[in-house]
């Protein structure tokens, strides 16, 4: 029959994006097409299962050398049953994905929520590749997070471990509501959203700053102001820096991961949010379990979710 090759599916509110990898976690081919979310979950489905039919069929494999399909979602979920429980980007409740994917393709097929398949996808051929052991931190809109031990996706009770963005770190006085009905959370500081926040109340507070002349704040536009030496967007990336590594030094007392890997767009801020990171993980991290760690940015970007959601079949 030849190799055994495994499809990835990242399935995105506006576009689903598969793939195709070797046992190595190599990623051989590609294919994208919109989500279709406005038709319903029906059709959301038929398109998956066409687009995996047609990125196999336009490969130099055959469909019997598939060994098995994965899927990762952004939302809650029931993994071991394999329901989407809710995916607000998808505007689903309860949907047996898993059930009905193996109905129209006739493989078996795995879930995982996005941040975990991304982080499989790290620790199988990216940044953590030949590192057992290993937390993830996605920067992007949240904050998501995933937990790897020994070589696989820890889940927890209910699917619910690797919420890091949910971690309460920030004090009751300078606390916020986070979208999850918490207060306090990472994800209020230390994503993309935290950050353009802080940015936007300093600029309505009169502060000093080059950011009170954009117009419409991005992420991007406080770290080229930090690293053009705006005191104010150096302070905002201090504060999400400050957070980001007391959460990590908590995660490294509780799992003693050997690696922690940065990805999503606001790791793409480079040594100005690192270099912050490291110092404020270094001086809250408990001696013995920091010895030896590394902090170090994702390298899969975008391809993560497809890679990860692949070796689920394989690294779950």
């Amino acid at each position: 029959m030849g190799e055994k090759v495994y499809v990835g599916v990242d399935l995105g509110g506006t576009a689903i994006k598969v793939g195709l990898c070797d046992e190595n976690g190599k990623l051989l081919q590609t294919f994208e097409g919109p989500t279709g979310t406005e038709h319903g979950a029906d059709v959301v489905l038929e398109n998956i299962a066409q687009y995996v039919r047609k990125l196999v069929a336009e490969s130099p494999y055959e469909w019997e050398q598939v060994d098995g399909i994965g899927a990762g979602i952004a939302g809650f979920m029931d993994i071991p049953e394999g329901f989407i429980k809710l995916s607000p980007n998808l505007g689903w409740r309860n949907v047996p994905i898993k059930k009905i994917l193996e109905e129209k393709l006739g493989k078996t097929v795995k879930i995982d929520n996005d941040a975990n398949v991304a982080a499989l996808g790290e620790a199988w051929s990216g940044a953590g590749a030949g590192i057992p052991n290993l937390v993830c931190y996605t920067l992007g809109t949240g904050v998501g997070g995933g937990i790897i031990i020994n070589g696989k996706i820890f889940q927890g009770f209910k699917g619910m471990a690797g919420e890091l963005g949910h971690m309460a770190v920030v004090p009751d006085l300078e606390a916020i509501n986070c979208g999850c009905g918490m207060k306090g959370c990472l994800e209020t500081v230390s994503s993309a959203t935290g950050i353009i926040r802080m940015a936007k109340e300093a600029v309505e507070r009169g502060e000093s700053t080059s950011l009170a002349l954009v117009e419409n704040i991005m992420a991007k536009d406080v770290f080229d102001a930090a690293k053009s030496g705006d005191e104010v967007a150096i302070r905002i990336i201090n504060r999400a820096a400050f957070y980001l590594g007391k959460s990590m030094a908590s995660v490294s007392v509780v799992l003693n991961p050997q690696r922690f890997i940065i990805g999503g767009g606001v790791s793409k801020a480079g040594d100005i949010l690192f270099d912050a990171l490291r110092k404020y993980y270094n001086d809250f991290a408990q001696d013995a379990a920091k010895e030896g760690v590394d902090i170090v940015p994702a390298s899969l970007g975008n391809d993560a979710g497809i890679v990860g959601a692949a070796g689920l079949n394989l690294r779950s």
